[in-house]
């Protein structure tokens, strides 16, 4: 079996003249907790939506679980679970029935969802309010919802896109339990990405910081420490992308969304 579940080579996205990522090589392996680090602007989101059949490619490949994301989408896009940034769930439902609306989505038959659900919802410790409305939940409470959805598929890959942001110190510790817990327990592979590097530090096996559309450095943790000769991850970071405060998502994000409907060509 091919070690890696992600392989990415020579990966381009053009928006007009502006290259949103620029010949980047890539590979997640199996089972592994994956750091994909970056300034606002610096090509995640774009590399995510590429990866996750959202957006197609200018050039370059994409395979997932050996099987390239222009030419079988539909059969990548059930390998996977993701938790986006912005909230995602029905407030006026309730936790059980955003979970179950989510399986008949995906197509999971009843008998085999119904079990599914209360082993999540018991693993994220919401099985006792799983019929209570989730606009009642706190913003944690959410956030562990989300992550249950996502694996109710039996997913390969669990993309999270700043799972944390938000969230109190506190809580933010309770949902990287879950979530190594979860890698341990189902051997799903996370792909995920934060701004919160001690974060990254405590739970990522490996990690690949990208700026301006390029990889600058891959490694664990320790090793990212040992290329830059800094003592902690935030200032290896720093090292590496510069210390200068990035406009809100850079002025990639404006270059786009002057681009406007080309967007998802």
């Amino acid at each position: 079996m091919n070690p890696h579940i992600i392989e990415v080579t020579h990966l381009t996205k053009k928006f007009g003249d502006f290259v949103a990522v620029d010949n980047i090589n890539l590979n997640v392996k199996r089972g592994e907790i994956f750091a994909f680090l970056g300034p606002n602007g610096a090509g995640k989101t774009t590399t995510i939506k590429m990866l996750t059949t959202l957006m197609r490619q200018t050039d370059g490949s994409i395979l997932f679980d050996g099987h390239d994301t222009l030419k079988h989408p539909n059969e990548i896009r059930k390998s996977f679970g993701i938790v986006f940034q912005d909230p995602s769930l029905d407030n006026e439902l309730t936790a059980y029935e955003n979970m179950q609306f989510h399986a008949v989505l995906y197509g999971v038959p009843r008998h085999v969802y119904k079990e599914r659900i209360q082993t999540l919802l018991t693993l994220v410790e919401l099985d006792t309010r799983q019929h209570d409305a989730v606009k009642h939940f706190s913003g944690g409470m959410k956030r562990r919802l989300e992550i249950a959805r996502g694996l109710l598929h039996h997913p390969k890959v669990l993309f999270l896109d700043e799972p944390t942001l938000g969230l109190d110190p506190q809580t933010r510790n309770v949902i990287w339990n879950y979530i190594k817990e979860l890698n341990q327990k189902e051997g799903v592979t996370i792909f995920f990405t934060t701004h919160h590097m001690e974060e990254v530090d405590r739970v990522g096996q490996r990690i690949a910081i990208i700026d301006h559309g390029t990889i600058l450095i891959e490694g664990t943790p320790e090793e990212l420490r040992q290329k830059t000769g800094k003592p902690t991850l935030e200032e290896a970071f720093i090292a590496l992308t510069g210390s200068a405060v990035r406009k809100e998502q850079g002025n990639a994000a404006r270059d786009r969304m002057k681009i406007g409907a080309r967007l998802w060509r």
